[in-house]
């Protein structure tokens, strides 16, 4: 007997494909899908399996009938015989498509060979409204393929992530790994001197260049060694884009050299730096520049890190500093030493045979030549002609440009180059991945959107908040509550840091990521997110990117003129009673232009509403370069000479305070309003 499908089998034995299928895989037959083939073996099986049942309903059956239905059974082998025969050679006739779970009609017309036009109308006689971009259920499409003598096959359905990463269990294979070179960002302080040891160290160590070469800036730049070692540098210093990187989960640095002035010190950036590298938890050499100037003190800088756990070696720790001038190039040799040195204690490695990935380093729209991106590809080799997707953007590779300006037509991994081809400006931070083909690249960059949010949605974790902090320390969810502490004064930030650090207990620790003066940052935010921190603030308030930054991350960030209040609230989250709380609204601000000072009435700001709607009698505070200078109410409101209810974004006014005069032109007055919010 010929093989039979399995959709046949269960048309003359009048079941579904759905129940069919099920009782196959019960009786250990070994299928795929109702397309799948069975042997004359199975087939016989199948059938007995179908009469037992049937018997066991009808009751026993006598001898008679099995015999009737035993020369029944007979004539029906025949039959089956003719008619399977017949059925294979339809099959064989027909063609056979792949649809995927949820087909756009637009791809079944094109897999049909018909017009969209005639889809939109079979489906509308069937009282389904569709448009050409819309999807339909796998089932309706092989319904309507059927009809035009087509054969449908589900398309394997995969993860997105499982397509980016369908190399992941390929295992390397010791002889293909290669030493690869260590990727290094330089951090620090403005002004501390960390472009000028960019190009000191590329000055210094270019090896030969070529005739005609030019070189040219593109993101990151590959120094090499007398050695024959090589570094590879990134030029985008600052720990934005190092936060950026970490978030997308695609850290690219191997080691983090943290640059301080020895003329000026520990500054608040140097700190964040400081943070962000432990967070992302690279390796630290420390470079402590400008020791040639007259009031450098070394030692000191030494001693100041050493607050922030960054012990150097000379002094029993395990942190590597080295003293150095990158504008009389002194001491750069031994920082490049130190560099090798950290690289082949780490022994880092990458397989050159694997499908090329890496990260986006910097990208930009060129007038001439397009959309182009600076990748730096940390495994495998990427080569001209590949296909690559990198979030929405996708295309295959037309040119490949080095940090010296020369075309390669390949890299391997730790290499940046420039790429051109892409059919948009990714996003720098983004991850790249070969793809199959450009088709498959196309299909992915149409899905990453919609795709990527959504698994987000379903594997982000929840961004703890206080209001649910005991929850989550019930269900096991939080053994570690990370904070980011920002206040008007130092003496303030580590006030806080020591108390908070107190109330750890067995079930959670209290970690203060970072602590810093002045206004909260959209840098705060950033890192409070890749670290699922909330922010606390002490008479500070959050620039306006900062505000929209943990709006749209859902970061908790909570604002306090008094320390105990902070401290009463997470020890009340901790032990799961905290109060109802009175929730602050922003209703809008005022910027101060003028001043008018009126004798026997006070201080009058002439102001211009910047956003939301100002309304009389709500409570303001005064914000004065990101610092609350008052907290109260307003005392009047005016419109030229009338007196008020309110006045809307865009337009003139002037304000008085209740009981203040001191305003001055910059001055940001800010009007909010308390409403009650009911624990959740």
């Amino acid at each position: 007997m010929s093989k039979i499908r399995v959709y046949e089998l269960a048309k003359e034995l009048d079941v579904s494909n759905k129940d069919l299928i099920e009782v196959l895989r019960n009786l250990k037959v070994d299928i795929k899908n109702h397309m799948s083939s069975l042997t004359e073996e199975e087939y016989n099986v199948i059938l007995t399996h179908y009469k037992k049942d049937n018997k066991v309903e009808d009751g026993s059956t006598s001898a008679e009938d099995s015999i009737v239905e035993t020369a029944e059974d007979e004539t029906q082998k025949k039959t089956n015989k003719k008619r399977h025969k017949n059925v294979e050679e339809i099959i064989e006739e027909k063609e056979f498509i792949e649809l995927p779970e949820n087909v756009m009609v637009s791809l079944l017309a094109e897999k049909l060979e018909l017009q969209v036009s005639d889809i939109i109308k079979i489906l509308m006689n069937r009282g389904v409204m569709v448009t050409a971009n819309q999807e339909i259920p796998f089932e309706l499409a092989e319904e309507i393929a059927m009809e035009h003598d087509m054969l449908v096959v589900r398309e394997p359905e995969k993860d997105l992530v499982e397509l980016f990463f369908e190399d992941k269990d390929f295992v390397d294979q010791e002889e293909d790994l290669i030493k690869r070179s260590p990727v290094v960002v330089v951090m620090g302080h403005v002004d501390h001197g960390k472009t000028s040891l960019l190009d000191a160290l590329r000055e210094s160590n270019v090896t030969e260049k070529e005739h005609g070469g030019i070189t040219q800036h593109i993101g990151a730049s590959v120094v090499s060694l007398d050695g024959g070692e090589t570094i590879t540098f990134l030029d985008t210093p600052g720990h934005e884009a190092f936060t950026a990187m970490r978030l997308r989960g695609a850290m690219a640095t191997d080691i983090a050299i943290l640059v301080v002035a020895a003329d000026d010190g520990v500054m608040p950036q140097t700190i964040e730096a400081i943070n962000h590298a432990k967070a992302a938890g690279v390796q630290i050499i420390v470079a402590v520049n400008k020791i040639d100037k007259p009031g450098a003190n070394p030692d000191r800088v030494l001693q100041e890190l050493v607050e922030y756990g960054l012990i150097a070696e000379a002094w029993g720790g395990d942190t590597i500093c080295v003293q150095i001038s990158a504008l009389e190039r002194t001491n750069l040799e031994e920082l490049l030493e130190m560099i090798v040195l950290v690289a082949e204690v780490e022994d880092y490695k990458a397989n050159p045979k694997r499908k090329a990935k890496g990260t986006i380093i910097e990208a930009q729209l060129d007038k001439g030549r397009g959309p182009v991106a600076t990748v730096l590809i940390q495994n495998g080799t990427l080569s001209v002609g590949d296909a690559i997707i990198a979030g929405p953007a996708y295309g295959r590779i037309r040119a490949m440009i080095d940090d010296k300006g020369r075309r390669v037509k390949s890299a391997g991994p730790s290499t940046p180059v420039e790429i051109l081809g892409l059919s948009e400006v990714p996003t720098a931070g983004d991850a790249f991945f070969t793809a199959k083909d450009e088709k498959q690249a196309r299909q992915l960059a149409n899905k990453v959107v919609d795709q990527s949010r959504e698994k987000m949605i379903q594997t982000t974790p929840q961004k703890v908040t206080l209001d649910d902090l005991f929850h989550q320390i019930q269900v096991g969810e939080m053994k570690e509550l990370n904070v980011i502490v920002k206040a008007d004064v130092q003496g303030s930030v580590e006030a806080v840091k020591q108390s908070l650090m107190k109330l750890s207990n067995e079930e959670v620790v209290i970690r203060v990521l970072h602590g810093g003066v002045g206004a909260v940052t959209e840098t705060d935010v950033m890192l409070a997110s890749a670290s699922n921190a909330i922010i606390i603030g002490f008479n500070v308030r959050p620039e306006a990117s900062a505000s929209a930054a943990a709006d749209r991350e859902q970061i908790d960030l909570r604002l306090y003129r008094v320390i105990y209040n902070a401290i009463e609230d997470i020890q009340a989250a901790m032990t799961g009673m905290l109060d109802p709380i009175f929730e602050e609204k922003v209703l809008g601000h005022i910027e101060i232009r003028q001043t008018f000072k009126v004798s026997g009435v006070g201080t009058i700001g002439g102001g211009f509403v910047l956003d939301g709607k100002v309304v009389r009698n709500s409570s303001v505070r005064l914000v004065r370069d990101g610092i609350v200078i008052y907290e109260g109410s307003m005392a009047s409101l005016k419109r030229f000479k009338d007196d008020v209810k309110e006045v809307n974004t865009g337009y003139e006014c002037g304000v008085m305070l209740d009981k203040y005069n001191d305003l001055r032109e910059g001055d940001i007055v800010e009007a909010f309003a308390m409403v009650e919010i009911p624990r959740k």
